[in-house]
């Protein structure tokens, strides 16, 4: 049985239609009415008059009598005053302890209403009682983009975007060709750039003019930009400086789009996950936008909504940008300015993987292993339940900025554990946050959290273990091994271009220069930073992943300059680099370990004494064989190159022979004939010079 039934109202002419229909139903079961209107303060800090809400009421109770004929004892009205409609109603439905609350549909128009704070649906979602949502008019239900209509035209599903990728291309093309026609990039064609009289400041002309251009292309140009400077060994540093300043500029999402996205990747109503929304983003990116949160069990959280045309402008460029590589390859004007298939391989590989919010999710947790050891950093929680790859939700971490973190030794502690911790990121565990700028950390419950996992990198074992060696060569002075070791970093090793000497001249001078410098002032991350550019300047190309080891390291000691700048650089590097090899050393005595390494060098043992047994002839079997390959290539070499021999050896004989003939009394016919055999041969020898180069 129904016996006291709750209709919220806001007095406007929809929810009439649902106080009528909530006085129909009382009247039908005999049951009492409450109506109840709450009313939003104006002003937060000053509560509305309790004499104001009473008039209120008492307006409330003729017009409801008047529009439905019921008075009496059982109809109640009521007006009350709050910050959050949906809230206050579920908590006088609890109150009063109602069978039946009714709400009208007014705000679930286009399903976007929850960004502002829809009351019909959170009312059902929370009320502990059965709900009616009264479908007051037509449109407001039924509205473009309602229950059945959630998706906007420019939505694609993910799988079927890659098809349409080719669509629109050269349009696209042209209208890339038109900016950068515009733009006249001179070194693009081979020619000089600018006034040579003007030195740097001409290359920072054309690269504010490149930032300029790359911004006016759109989305995928603007993050080609940002990741190039990231990258000073494909770029020179002036363009570094200046696409560093590169911003997204891109229009917000709608709430149609931001719905529909979160309605395709839940499957499920948004209502059945969220709370609220905030209607406000944190972020319009490139690829995503951010908001604020709650979900259902009240957890404060951060949503991450890619674009509903993300993917298919992106691939779209990509496709274009990746045309223009191999182009660019076969141009060697182009390929002396830049390495644009790099550019372009690196720039493809990120954006993917950037399109893929799981790949994200599976960084940050990768990255919260990785801070595992180190008890003042963290980084925020996923709900994996409910991320996809195209809908990423993380705990909101409600902190503040780096510089504002209280002083003390949580703070104190923090630096030096963001040292420690990028050292084991890059020199063991081999993968690492890649933007650990201030921005992308925030100080909350005495914990540095990591934000915006985005951009990782991985470092190679052997890259690992050649890094350790760089380090401490530099920490020793060690110009000379320090130059072996980028070498076998760089896989140059071998090279005989390289000028060995002034290379290790140029490290030798950087090294002295960080000696004459303080202990506190020497920084790693700007040092290997430098390494890269003297490498670059000598043709010796370091690995992606070292160049973007520095930068991160620069970036990350700054921020740990911010918590103690009292901390001591090297003394850390110093102290984690012995406790690392004390480790290896620990499980290099490990019993286990040993008994392995003793039976792997016993059967290796016994498999060399056997090689050479045989080698000698001490012990039956094969003997040494030396083998060749192409064979038939070198005979052949071997084969032409004895002929030319004998040809110039015997004309020159001959030639020889008829020179000392003709200076002698012998017959005249003996010069003659030698001085033709002697021609002969030469002819012959020439034309068997010209077909070998064929």
């Amino acid at each position: 049985m129904i016996e006291r039934i709750l209709v919220a109202t806001d007095r406007s002419p929809t929810a009439r239609q649902a106080v009528r229909w909530a006085a129909d139903v009382a009247e039908r079961f005999a049951a009492d009415l409450l109506v109840l209107q709450v009313v939003p303060p104006t002003d937060h800090e000053v509560p509305i008059d309790p004499s104001e809400l009473s008039r209120a009421t008492d307006d409330l109770r003729r017009e409801t009598a008047e529009l439905v004929g019921l008075a009496g004892p059982r109809l109640r009205c009521r007006v009350l005053s709050h910050a959050d409609p949906a809230e206050a109603i579920v908590a006088a439905a609890d109150a009063e302890g109602v069978d039946l609350v009714v709400v009208g549909s007014v705000g679930m128009r286009d399903r976007t209403e929850f960004l502002l704070r829809n009351v019909p649906n959170r009312v059902s979602h929370a009320a502990r009682c059965s709900v009616v949502i009264v479908q007051t008019t037509a449109d407001e239900a039924a509205g473009p983009g309602g229950r059945g209509d959630g998706r906007s035209r420019a939505d694609h599903p993910a799988g079927a975007v890659a098809d349409d990728v080719e669509e629109g291309l050269l349009r696209r093309a042209t209208q890339v060709g038109a900016v950068f026609a515009k733009l006249g990039i001179h070194h693009l064609r081979g020619e000089p750039s600018g006034d040579p009289s003007d030195g740097d400041d001409g290359q920072r002309r054309e690269a504010r003019l490149l930032r300029g251009a790359l911004e006016g292309l759109g989305p995928t140009f603007a993050k080609l930009g940002q990741l190039l400077s990231t990258r000073p060994d494909l770029v020179p540093s002036a363009f570094v400086e200046e696409l560093a300043t590169l911003q997204d500029r891109v229009t917000p999402l709608t709430e149609v789009e931001v719905v529909s996205v979160m309605e395709q990747e839940l499957g499920v109503p948004w209502e059945d996950v969220f709370a609220t929304i905030d209607p406000a983003p944190l972020a319009a990116g490139t690829i995503a936008q951010v908001h604020r949160a709650t979900l259902a069990g009240g957890e404060r959280v951060v949503v991450k909504v890619q674009r509903p045309t993300a993917r298919h402008d992106i691939l779209t460029d990509l496709a274009l940008l990746e045309r223009f590589a191999e182009v660019a390859e076969r141009r060697q004007g182009i390929r002396r300015v830049v390495d644009a298939p790099a550019i372009i391989g690196h720039l493809a590989a990120s954006l993917r993987q950037e399109l893929d919010f799981t790949s994200e999710a599976a960084n940050i947790n990768r990255l919260r292993r990785a801070l595992a050891p180190f008890p003042r950093l963290d980084v925020p929680r996923v709900y994996d339940r409910i991320s996809t790859a195209r809908l990423l939700v993380m705990e909101e971490v409600q902190g503040v900025p780096l510089r504002q973190a209280p002083d003390g030794d949580a703070r104190r502690e923090a630096g030096r554990q963001l040292l420690e911790s990028y050292y084991s990121q890059i020199l063991t565990q081999g993968f690492f946050h890649a933007d650990p700028h201030p921005g992308n950390l925030l100080w909350w419950n005495d914990k540095l959290y990591f934000l915006d996992c985005g951009m990782v990198d991985d470092v190679e074992p052997g890259v690992r273990e050649l890094l350790i060696l760089l380090v401490l060569a530099f920490w020793q002075s060690d110009a000379t091994f320090l130059a072996e070791v980028v070498l076998l970093l760089a896989g140059d090793e071998g090279r005989s271009d390289v000028d060995l000497t002034a290379f290790t001249d140029d490290l030798a001078r950087l090294v002295r220069r960080y000696q004459e410098l303080p202990l506190r002032d020497i920084q790693i991350g700007p040092a290997l930073q430098e390494i890269s550019e003297i490498s670059l300047r000598h043709a010796i190309r370091l690995p992606a992943s070292l160049v973007l080891a520095g930068k991160a390291l620069a970036q990350m000691q700054l921020a740990a300059a911010q918590l103690d700048p009292g901390l001591d650089v090297l003394s850390v590097a110093g102290s984690f680099i012995l406790r690392h090899t004390g480790a290896r050393v620990r499980q290099a005595l490990d019993p286990k370990r040993l008994f392995y390494e003793a039976q792997k060098l016993q059967t290796r043992s016994v498999r060399l004494i056997e090689a050479v047994e045989r080698l000698v002839g001490a012990r039956p079997g094969p003997k040494l064989q030396v083998q060749f390959r192409g064979t038939e290539r070198l005979e052949e070499t071997v084969g032409r190159a004895s002929r030319q021999l004998a040809l110039a050896l015997t004309a020159s004989g001959a030639l020889v022979g008829a020179a000392i003939a003709a200076n002698s009394r012998t017959a005249r016919w003996v010069p003659a004939v030698l001085g033709g055999t002697g021609g002969a041969l030469t002819t012959g020898l020439v034309a068997d010079l010209v077909r070998s180069r064929r």
